[in-house]
């Protein structure tokens, strides 16, 4: 049963934020050593935000502590107030070389391996004190930004809504490895040469498909699927003295292609990646720069 109403006006920004703490690491113990304070001042304040919208937010199933969809609300909402008052309260100017501000990216392992290197070195050069961090963003980036856990996306992902502002950085197409004893090797393939060969799929997890297997399902063509993969990490090892092939975006297998042969995929449907972000980073002008940094390390 739901905890006895409260005035919700006894409700404060601090306590959002803890909220939303407990929401991103499913625990009131990690919670409160993030937030450096007792494990029962956040049970106090969870429980007072119980009472304060008629709602348990969380529930118990096993050893796992599960919001509920009344909580998924207001951390979402919560989020866009505390990213109101965040921008109020910040400075009008932006100084690079004096900043201490944290920008969290969500990405995946090709722009990990392509883009953020780049653009932390940027970052460093022009802001020391800027703190970078990077997390995953599987197929879950857009929820990431809407759930304040990142504050910006990079990656080949297509923008959902009018809550998302977007950018496309450059289009990749995509380039088929293959070991250099391979008998396709230094051919111009054709589609049905192409479709004959032995493929190593990757799926990215599951949950997201490239584009050029996107555009071969759409008009009915199938690969010969040897092995399946979730990343084109330690795609080398699986090519090499084999005639497997790999199909990848060719920026991707400048990093990932050396000792092997590299041909010019059939199929034409680069994959376009993308920076996005929310309407809590849009006006700010640490964010911004950032933004523009993003630009320049793509560029460089």
């Amino acid at each position: 049963m739901a905890a006895h109403k409260i005035d919700p006006l006894s409700v404060d920004f601090r306590s959002l934020d803890m909220l939303a703490r407990v929401y991103r690491l499913g625990s009131f113990t990690r919670a409160a050593e993030e937030l450096d304070v007792t494990q029962s001042v956040v049970s106090y304040t969870i429980e007072k935000l119980r009472g304060v919208f008629g709602d348990p937010l969380f529930v118990r199933e096993g050893r796992q502590l599960l919001p509920t969809p009344r909580c998924e609300e207001v951390v979402t909402e919560g989020g866009d107030l505390l990213a109101r008052f965040t921008r109020l309260a910040a400075p009008q100017q932006f100084d690079p070389a004096s900043s201490a501000e944290t920008i969290t990216i969500a990405c995946n392992f090709y722009e990990r391996a392509l883009i953020i290197p780049r653009l932390v070195r940027r970052i460093r050069a022009a802001a020391p004190r800027i703190k970078v961090e990077i997390v995953d963003a599987g197929y879950l980036g857009h929820d990431k930004l809407l759930r304040t856990e990142a504050d910006m996306l990079i990656g080949p992902f297509v923008q959902l809504g009018a809550a998302f502002y977007s950018r496309t950085l450059y289009e990749d197409p995509y380039v088929c490895l293959m070991d250099p004893s391979h008998p396709m090797a230094g051919k111009a393939l054709a589609l049905n040469d192409y479709l004959a060969l032995e493929h190593i799929y990757i799926t990215y997890g599951g949950r997201w498909k490239s584009r050029y297997m996107q555009y071969l399902e759409q008009r009915g063509h199938a690969l010969s699927i040897a092995i399946k993969t979730p990343s084109p990490a330690g795609i080398h090892n699986l090519i090499a003295g084999t005639q497997l092939v790999a199909t990848i975006p060719e920026r991707l297998s400048q990093e990932l292609g050396e000792g092997l042969h590299v041909t010019r995929c059939p199929v034409d449907a680069p994959v376009a990646i993308q920076m996005v972000w929310t309407a809590r980073t849009q006006g700010s002008e640490m964010h911004k720069w950032v933004r523009g940094q993003v630009v320049q390390a793509i560029k460089g």
